[in-house]
């Protein structure tokens, strides 16, 4: 049987879109590793038109696309996903590919041993509206939509629901799901102790996503502010921790990483998300986008610092509740391993 390979890739707008399109290859043993699984390493590189998604001028269009990690999509049909890396014509890395910069930093994750949790928010849409809302106006303030159930609370679980178990069957770490402050938003979060694979993961997780609500005529929002007024935004908060955090940690330790943080807003919220000021204005738990704040439980806070961690003997983890939805998570965790390293140094 021909293997059916679904090559992915980031596009090169501001805020990076998800490409595809599927190859047809001949089934081969040298295709997959000995324990099964498909071997990325041995798939061919394959090329794009890049002028149609602003990565190359149309006199010189071609960019070639390297596999990088594969995910099973369909087993008994032999159909994968292929995430991609995107390269010049020369093989060098396109000046879009986040994930490059990432992985030069990869070492540096292993050996403090990065554990990484993305609350991914996103809002279900039907003909460009959110799911729930009436074609004028809108419905009831939010107050009951968060952990909601009953039909005039709670829109696409049946959805959400199917994408939980699909990633899971896919390999990816999703520990858990919830109905968000407004009604047709949702949460899922997206957790692993490899840094790239986290990366990866969370993007292959909005992939799925969009794939999957094509099946029901819907789509998926993951900008920062979908529905303006007195609604909250949608975020992708990044829980993160070294070994040393988890083990060792103490108060000042964290001290000197949150202040590093605040000593470096500027450069992580350029980096955060397109239209993230439109979300952090300081109201619907979030703080200013101008202003860096940090405290104990506190989801107004640019950082919250969990109850578990400050009562455990400062040893655990922090979230960083500034990134948005529409984040590259390639960009997010090579500024947070960055600001910890040089927290440290």
């Amino acid at each position: 049987m021909n293997l059916l390979l679904e090559y992915v890739w980031l596009d090169g707008y501001r805020t990076a879109n998800l490409r595809s399109k599927l190859k047809v290859l001949a089934n081969h043993p040298s295709n997959f590793n000995i324990s099964g699984d498909l071997n990325v390493e041995n798939l061919p590189i394959w090329n794009f038109d890049g002028s149609s998604t602003s990565q190359a001028p149309g006199d010189s269009s071609e960019c070639l696309l390297k596999p990088v990690r594969s995910y099973v999509w369909n087993r008994e049909n032999n159909h994968y996903l292929i995430l991609c890396e995107v390269m010049n014509s020369d093989g060098t890395p396109h000046k879009t590919n986040t994930r490059t910069q990432l992985s030069k930093l990869q070492k540096n994750a292993s050996v403090n041993e990065y554990w990484w949790g993305f609350e991914q928010e996103y809002f279900i849409t039907e003909n460009f509206q959110p799911l729930g809302f009436p074609r004028h106006g809108y419905p009831k303030p939010q107050g009951l939509y968060y952990c909601g159930v009953g039909g005039n609370q709670v829109k696409g679980r049946n959805f959400v629901e199917a994408h939980l178990r699909k990633c899971l069957s896919m390999g990816i770490e999703l520990t858990g799901i919830n109905a968000e402050v407004a009604v047709g938003q949702w949460e899922y979060q997206c957790f692993s102790k490899d840094t790239l694979k986290a990366c990866d993961d969370l993007w292959i997780t909005r992939y799925v996503l969009y794939r999957m609500s094509e099946e029901y005529g819907w789509d998926v929002d993951i900008t920062p502010k979908p529905v303006k007024g007195d609604w909250n935004g949608s975020g992708c908060h990044t829980n993160f921790s070294t070994v040393f955090m988890r083990d060792e940690g103490g108060q000042k330790y964290f001290e000197n990483i949150l202040d590093m943080f605040f000593q470096r807003h500027n450069t992580h919220i350029l980096k955060y998300g397109e239209n993230n000021d439109q979300r952090l204005t300081g109201d619907h738990e979030t703080q200013h986008i101008n202003t860096f704040t940090w405290g104990v439980a506190n989801r107004g806070a640019s950082i919250r610092v969990p109850t578990f961690t400050a009562d455990n003997q400062w040893k655990g983890y922090l979230e960083d509740r500034r990134p948005a939805s529409n984040c590259d998570p390639y960009n997010v965790a090579t500024l947070i391993i960055d600001t910890v390293t040089m927290a440290n140094v």
